[in-house]
C-alpha cells in the first residue's frame, strides 16, 4: 500500500523526498512526510492529505537542509488519517517509514509500556520506532536484526539513526522495497517511478535482509550479519512512460497505451504462428502434465482469470477454478500433484495473492506467475514467471495491466489446446492471428472515447447502476462494473443476465440504467429477451453490441459497436469503451480519477 522513499548523496533530500513522493502517491494519500538529517539531528515534517498539504506546511516551517532522508506516503489502516499518525515515526533517535502491518503491535505496545514507553498514535508502526529505541546497542545492523526476531507481520522499512547521520537503513519482509544505485547518491524506494529521473540501476531485497546504504556505497546482510554479494538490475523503462505525456490523467493515458501494451506482450511470444513460452524460460512440455488448473488473484485481476477460465476451458478442454486470493488458502483447497495454480498481480507484490502462492508452494505444486513487475515477490517466487509488458500502470484503476493479463490468458489458451490436441495446427494459427487481429484493433476502439463521454452524462446523477451480460460479456460485465464504481463512486453491480428473473430485476424501476453488453453472437437471441426484460420495466438501456449482428435495438435508449470479430475475442475490445464510460463519468463528477478514495494502487497488506 504505503510508499517509501530514501535519499543519501550530495543534493537536498527534501526535494529529492517530496520529487519521489510525488511519483509514489499512487500507492497512498491519505498523509505524508519527511524526516531529513539536520546538523545531528532528525527533522521531521508530516501531514495528513494530499503531497501538496505536506509541500506547504515545508514551505511554512523552513525546508529541511541536510543530504539524507526518508519519506513516506500513507494508505492508512491502522488510525485515522492524521497529522499524528503520518509517517515517519520516530524518538529521539530513530526515525522510520514503513509500508505494512505489525500484526503483534498490541503486544510489543504493551511490553514497551511496561519498560516506560508511552505512545502517542493509533499507528501499528509506532511500536516499531519504539522497539528500535529500546534495542538500539549502538549497532543498527544489529539492532534491526533482533528487532526483526520480535515483530509479526509484514514490513519495508527504512530507518534513520541519529548516530550515523550519513547512511540509511531498510529492511523487508513480504512489502516490497529496493535499493536504487545513482552516481555519488543512493536511494531506498518501493517502486523505480520514484527514482526513474535518476538512475535506472536497482538491486532488490530478499526477506530480512538489511541494506545499509551510504552516498557512495550499499552494502546488505542477512539477518544474522552476513554479507549478500547483490546482482544489480537495470530498469527497462524510463521516466517519460511514467509520465503524462500530455494527457490529463495517468487513467486515460494507460487506457490509450493499450494497443502497445498488447502488442508488446503478444508478438515476442508467438513463433511460427502459434504461442510459446519459450522466451519466459518455461519449456515446451512444461503444461502437458497439467490436468487442471486454479487461477488466483484479487480484484482486477481475477476478472482476467475469469476470462482465463472460460477460453481456456473452451479451448483447451481442461477444467478450470478461479478464486478470490484472499479466500482461497482459508478454505482449505483440494489441491492435486497435477494441477497448476496460477497467480496474476499486477504488482506481483498482492499480499493475498503472495500468501496463496506460498500455501500451493508448501504442498509441492506447480506455480505460474502473470505479473507486470520484474523481480517482485511473486515473479520470484513462482516456478515460472510469464511478464505482461504494460509498462509502468500509475493510476489506481487497472486498465493496461488488465488487457495484458487477458492477453496472457488467450496465449495459455491456444497453447493449451495446442499441445492438449483439442486443436490442430492450423486451427491454433488461425486462433493466433485472431488474437493478433483483435489487439490491432483496440486502436479503432479509443475513437469512441467522445462516444463515452456523452454516454457519461446521462450516469452522473445516477444512484444505481446495472451491468448485465451472458458468457464472456458476463465477465466483463464484472469488470465493467468494477471500474465505475471505484473511480466515480456510483453504486453498480453486474449480473449475469440470464439471472435476472430469479431475484434481481426487481431492482429495475424506472429509469434505471443499464450497461448491457451483447457481443455474443451464439447467445445474442437470449440476451436481447433479457434486455427486453429490462427495457419492460422502463430500464434506461446502453447497449455494447458487435458491427454486423442483426440485434433488435429497438429495446435501448443508445447503442454503441465494436469491430466483428469472433465471440471468443470480444473482451479484448469490449474492455475499452467500459474503461472510457467509467472514466467519463468520473471526471464529469468531479472524482479524482487517478487516486480514487480509500484505495491504493498495490494492496500490500491483507
Amino acid at each position: 500500500m504505503c510508499g517509501i522513499i530514501g535519499y543519501i548523496g550530495y543534493q537536498n533530500a527534501a526535494d529529492i523526498l517530496l520529487a519521489g513522493l510525488s511519483n509514489l502517491e499512487y500507492r497512498g494519500y491519505d498523509s505524508a512526510g519527511i524526516s531529513v538529517m539536520t546538523n545531528g539531528c532528525i527533522q521531521t515534517i508530516k501531514s495528513k492529505g494530499r503531497l501538496k498539504c505536506l509541500a506547504d506546511k515545508i514551505e511554512s516551517y523552513g525546508k529541511p537542509q541536510g543530504a539524507c532522508g526518508i519519506g513516506h506516503t500513507r494508505w492508512a489502516t491502522h488510525g485515522e488519517p492524521s497529522d499524528i499518525n503520518s509517517h515517519p515515526h520516530y524518538t529521539d533517535n530513530v526515525s522510520i517509514v514503513h509500508n505494512g502491518i505489525i500484526e503483534n503491535y498490541l503486544e510489543l505496545r504493551k511490553e514497551l509500556s511496561e519498560k516506560g514507553y508511552t505512545f502517542t498514535t493509533q499507528t501499528d508502526t509506532e511500536s516499531v520506532a519504539k522497539l528500535l529505541d529500546c534495542l538500539y546497542n549502538g549497532d543498527p545492523v544489529q539492532t534491526l536484526a533482533s528487532a526483526i526476531q520480535k515483530i509479526d507481520g509484514s514490513y519495508a522499512l527504512g530507518v534513520l539513526f541519529k548516530d550515523h547521520p550519513d547512511t540509511i537503513y531498510a529492511i523487508r519482509k513480504d512489502s516490497p522495497l529496493l535499493i536504487a544505485l545513482g552516481e555519488n547518491e543512493n536511494f531506498i524506494a518501493s517502486d523505480m517511478p520514484a527514482v526513474l529521473q535518476y538512475t535506472k540501476r536497482y538491486i532488490l531485497l530478499e526477506q530480512n535482509e538489511i541494506a545499509v546504504v551510504k552516498q557512495s556505497s550499499v552494502s546488505v546482510f542477512t539477518s544474522e550479519g552476513v554479507p549478500v554479494i547483490k546482482e544489480v538490475h537495470t530498469a527497462n523503462w524510463d521516466i517519460s512512460k511514467a509520465q503524462k505525456d500530455g494527457f490529463d490523467t495517468f487513467m486515460l493515458k494507460e487506457i490509450f497505451e493499450q494497443p502497445r501494451a498488447l502488442h508488446d506482450t503478444i508478438s515476442p511470444r508467438i513463433k511460427t504462428g502459434i504461442p510459446t513460452f519459450e522466451n519466459d524460460g518455461i519449456p515446451a512440455d512444461y503444461f502437458s502434465k497439467f490436468n487442471r488448473i486454479k487461477i488466483v488473484a484479487c480484484g482486477t485481476a481475477m476478472h482476467a482469470g475469469m476470462i482465463g477460465k472460460n477460453i481456456i476451458e473452451q479451448l483447451a478442454r481442461i477444467p478450470v477454478e478461479v478464486d478470490l486470493a484472499s479466500e482461497f488458502r482459508y478454505r482449505n483447497p483440494i489441491l492435486y500433484p497435477d494441477d497448476l495454480v496460477i497467480v496474476i498481480s499486477q504488482s506481483g507484490e498482492t499480499a493475498d495473492s503472495l500468501a496463496a502462492l506460498r500455501l500451493a508452494k508448501s504442498q509441492g505444486i506447480a506455480t505460474l506467475g502473470v505479473v507486470n513487475v520484474t523481480g517482485s515477490s511473486i515473479s520470484r517466487e513462482t516456478d515460472h514467471c510469464i511478464y505482461t509488458y504494460a509498462g509502468p500502470e500509475i493510476a489506481v484503476a487497472s486498465t493496461k495491466a488488465y488487457s495484458v493479463q487477458m492477453a496472457v490468458m488467450y496465449l495459455l489458451a491456444i497453447h493449451l489446446a495446442f499441445i492438449k490436441q483439442t486443436v490442430t495446427a492450423v486451427q491454433a494459427k488461425n486462433l493466433t492471428s485472431s488474437l493478433v487481429t483483435a489487439a490491432q484493433l483496440t486502436r479503432q476502439m479509443l475513437t469512441l472515447d467522445e462516444a463515452m463521454e456523452e454516454r457519461a452524462k446521462d450516469y452522473v446523477n445516477a444512484h444505481s447502476l446495472f451491468f448485465i451480460g451472458r458468457g464472456l460479456d458476463y465477465c466483463m460485465s464484472l469488470e465493467g462494473s468494477l471500474k465505475l464504481k471505484e473511480i466515480s463512486y456510483i453504486h453498480c453491480e453486474a449480473y449475469a443476465a440470464g439471472e435476472l428473473k430469479h431475484g434481481t430485476i426487481s431492482l429495475i424501476t424506472e429509469l434505471t440504467p443499464v450497461v448491457a453488453l451483447a457481443t455474443q453472437e451464439a447467445l445474442i437471441a437470449k440476451m436481447i429477451s433479457n434486455i427486453k426484460e429490462v427495457h419492460a420495466r422502463g430500464g434506461s438501456v446502453f447497449m455494447l453490441a458487435k458491427d454486423g449482428m442483426p440485434v433488435d435495438t429497438s429495446c435501448c435508449d443508445h447503442v454503441a459497436t465494436i469491430p466483428p470479430v469472433e465471440d471468443l475475442f470480444t473482451p479484448i475490445l469490449t474492455v475499452i469503451p467500459l474503461q472510457l464510460l467509467a472514466y467519463h463519468t468520473s471526471l464529469l463528477k468531479g472524482c479524482d480519477v487517478d487516486k480514487p478514495r480509500n484505495l491504493a494502487k498495490s494492496v500490500t497488506v491483507e
